[in-house]
């Protein structure tokens, strides 16, 4: 075994996954502690070489990784993103770059990367964009016809919710949202009692139809992201059982000698001798 597939056998052993993993963790908190007012210098200062000493591990970490992968390192997606998150912590938080200092707590999104099942779960989502596009415009369809119906018939009842195409925008998502949608419904109600049926009918469309599509197509993309992985790991036991069987067989093959005409057990044909 090389040096290279040694380190890497190490790098993806479960100890050192959870390592990580627990600094990314105590990373994250020391940030959220550090945001509090009125903490004593020494805490501050803690805090700080903490933070200093978690960015040390994880550039290290990341170095090894480049060493061990090689070129395969940069054709990994989740190993980029983990190399721009330790990246921009690198970057001097001093005059023009000083907003970078409030992204140091990006580095908890690593979390993502480290953690099996929610890399499983980011990568349904976003094998699930192309259909959440197609809802996406559904759902901008439903809204701005809903919007412009809206202006034309009550824009003149509540102005402060449907005087223009941009403000029964708003007030649709807002609607869509569920907050505070009895308020505008009653200033309208008051005036026009029938245009409860407007509001269930959008309401129905797009909170409880199109909203729930979303969660359909990622249900839908979790299910193929484990039946791909199922299938990966049938193909890995059928694989090991090819190789078993071909090793089988190399071996009874090594038994037989069709030379001598021996069969397995070291044992020769009996010889049938011709009558005299």
């Amino acid at each position: 075994m090389s040096r290279r597939e040694r380190l890497r056998s190490i790098i993806e052993a479960a100890p050192f996954q959870r390592t990580i993993i627990a600094i990314i963790a105590l990373n994250a908190i020391t940030h959220g502690t550090a945001t509090f007012d009125g903490l004593p210098e020494q805490v501050l200062g803690f805090l700080h070489t903490v933070d200093r000493i978690a960015l040390a591990v994880f550039v290290v970490e990341i170095a090894l990784r480049v060493y061990a992968y090689g070129r395969a390192f940069f054709r990994d997606a989740w190993s980029i993103f983990d190399a721009l998150i330790v990246g921009i912590a690198l970057v001097p938080a001093t005059g023009p770059t000083a907003v970078l200092r409030t992204l140091r707590i990006l580095r908890a999104l690593r979390l993502i990367s480290a953690v099996p099942s929610m890399r499983r779960v980011v990568s349904a989502l976003l094998s699930a964009i192309p259909s959440m596009a197609s809802i996406i415009g559904l759902l901008l369809l439903v809204m701005y016809v809903s919007a412009v119906i809206s202006t034309e018939m009550f824009g003149k009842i509540a102005p402060d919710y449907f005087a223009d195409l941009p403000t029964s925008l708003y007030s649709l998502f807002q609607i869509m949202t569920g907050e505070g949608w009895p308020d505008i419904a009653d200033q309208v109600l008051s005036r026009m009692p029938w245009a409860w049926i407007f509001f269930i009918g959008y309401i129905v469309t797009s909170s409880y139809v199109v909203l729930n599509l979303f969660v359909a197509v990622v249900v839908n993309a979790l299910d193929d992201q484990t039946i791909s992985r199922e299938e990966k790991r049938l193909e890995a036991k059928l694989d090991t059982i090819l190789k078993e069987l071909a090793r089988l067989h190399a071996r009874i093959e090594a038994l037989e000698d069709p030379q001598s005409g021996q069969q397995p057990g070291g044992k020769s044909p009996a010889r049938v001798s011709s009558p005299t």
